[in-house]
């Protein structure tokens, strides 16, 4: 071994004592093996190191070939790696010239490809709720942040399952493009939009160069509604303070007066009629209910005829949910839930749908759709008679292919002291009311008749 010193000492090879008195000035002192050792380690470590470095190397490559280069270009470096070494080795003409039209072609795209950071793009939604049927408004700027002139590109924006795509010209150092892109939006449900991804790429097609700019944004495409009469009138009038036909022996709406029985509170004591009659006597009150619509809705496509008739449900469910609301009602507002198909049998479920603003419940009736294994309408009221304690109105909403008895089925796992009315979706058909035994049927062919028999029958 051997033994340096930082001080410019000389060292002894082999040494077998070393001087204990040190230096007068400050030393650093380095002990370096001579032996043969640790060579296989450091080789095997600088190998391994090597191989990290070109498996990251390669993955990197491998991903930007992937991002880069499109089915076209691949095409085109096939031929220019089979053609053009076949055609010169082989003096096959045909074979040299595609290899060398794929070589200038490759050569000639990779221009286009800089300049891909040298944007700043922004994107925004006009608004974020639309109704179906109407078109949705965004705006898309972006903005040459670099000192070069930029070569054309383009602008992608995804919407849904769809693509949006934008020319960008020729742009000048510090140049704006401005554009206001329409997003159709014709039936109900969310849309994704985004996000904006930049594109740079060669008049062929060979090569790109892609970079996203803005998150993804939500388009809520609220179903169709209609204005709707109060529902403080008409079959579905608000019972809040109103007495029902059940006594009780508290509230505040007086019935009558009946003998004292045990148990029955003192409070209650009406003593004028106890010192005639000379017994105990009690006031008995009506109960008083505090007043909750229920909006249910069956998600079973099985009660539907077509797809037509479960948008027209919706948008009346969303009509009179909407104008309960900004009456002020409590509303519960209840679907059916998709069930696992494992657990169909043995599962029940519903789901409650927001119903703190118009907008929110909207929103939610946005994202509802039909599936095979969600419950009927049937099971739908069982779960709803025993999840809603203070329900008053029931208003169920169904197709066509809901038959008079299931909609009696369903009128008996309600109770029997609540109002139930069923909104009957059917397209082509006389728009009417009828009672059937306990409940009213109220059949829509339009969104119209949902006001007009509404209007009908309030008062």
């Amino acid at each position: 071994m051997t033994l340096r010193s930082g001080s410019g000492r000389s060292s002894t090879r082999g040494v077998d004592s070393v001087d204990t008195s040190g230096p007068t000035d400050a030393s650093t002192f380095t002990l370096v093996s001579e032996s043969g050792i640790g060579l296989p380690a450091r080789v095997i470590g600088g190998a391994l190191k090597a191989g990290r470095l070109l498996s990251r190397g390669i993955s990197r490559g491998t991903r930007w070939a992937r991002d880069t280069i499109t089915v076209v270009g691949w095409l085109c470096v096939a031929v220019l790696v089979i053609a053009l070494p076949l055609g010169v080795s082989l003096r096959w003409i045909e074979f040299s010239v595609a290899g060398w039209i794929s070589l200038v072609l490759l050569v000639i795209a990779v221009p286009f490809l800089f300049g891909g950071k040298s944007y700043s793009v922004t994107f925004a939604l006009t608004t974020d709720r639309v109704v179906a049927g109407t078109d949705a408004q965004a705006s898309v700027s972006a903005t040459n942040i670099s000192s070069r002139l930029q070569l054309p590109g383009r602008i992608d924006i995804p919407v849904g399952q769809g693509l949006v795509d934008l020319g960008l010209p020729f742009m000048r150092p510090g140049q704006v493009f401005e554009e206001v892109v329409t997003i159709p939006a014709q039936r109900r449900g969310v849309l994704d939009v985004g996000p904006v991804t930049t594109v740079r790429t060669d008049p062929v097609g060979l090569l790109r160069n892609e970079m996203r700019w803005a998150d993804v944004k939500r388009l809520f495409i609220h179903p169709v509604t209609v204005s709707v009469p109060s529902t403080s009138t008409g079959f579905i009038r608000d019972l809040e303070g109103n007495p029902t036909s059940i006594l009780t022996d508290a509230d505040i709406s007086f019935h009558a007066i009946r003998e004292y029985q045990p148990g029955d509170s003192y409070r209650h004591v009406h003593w004028k009629s106890t010192a005639k009659t000379g017994r105990l006597m009690m006031r008995q009150f009506e109960e008083t209910r505090r007043s909750r619509m229920v909006l249910a809705l069956a998600l079973n496509p099985q009660e539907f005829a077509n797809p037509d008739e479960f948008e027209l449900a919706v948008s009346s469910l969303g009509s009179l949910g909407v104008r309960a609301i900004r009456d002020g009602r409590e509303v519960t507002v209840l679907t059916s839930a998709d069930i696992p198909v494992g657990a169909k049998r043995s599962v029940r479920s519903i789901r409650s749908l927001s119903s703190q603003s118009p907008s929110r419940l909207l929103d939610d009736l946005s994202q509802i759709d039909m599936a095979p294994n969600a419950m009927t309408l049937e099971g739908v009221c069982s779960l709803t008679s025993r999840v809603v304690n203070d329900m008053s109105v029931v208003v169920l909403f169904c197709g066509s292919s809901v038959t008079p008895q299931v909609l009696q089925r369903a009128r008996l796992q309600l109770p029997s002291d609540i109002g139930v009315v069923a909104v009957l979706s059917a397209p082509g058909e006389e728009p009417s009311f009828r009672s059937l035994s306990g409940l009213g049927v109220m059949t829509v062919a339009i969104l119209d008749d949902l006001r007009s028999l509404l209007a009908r029958y309030a008062g």
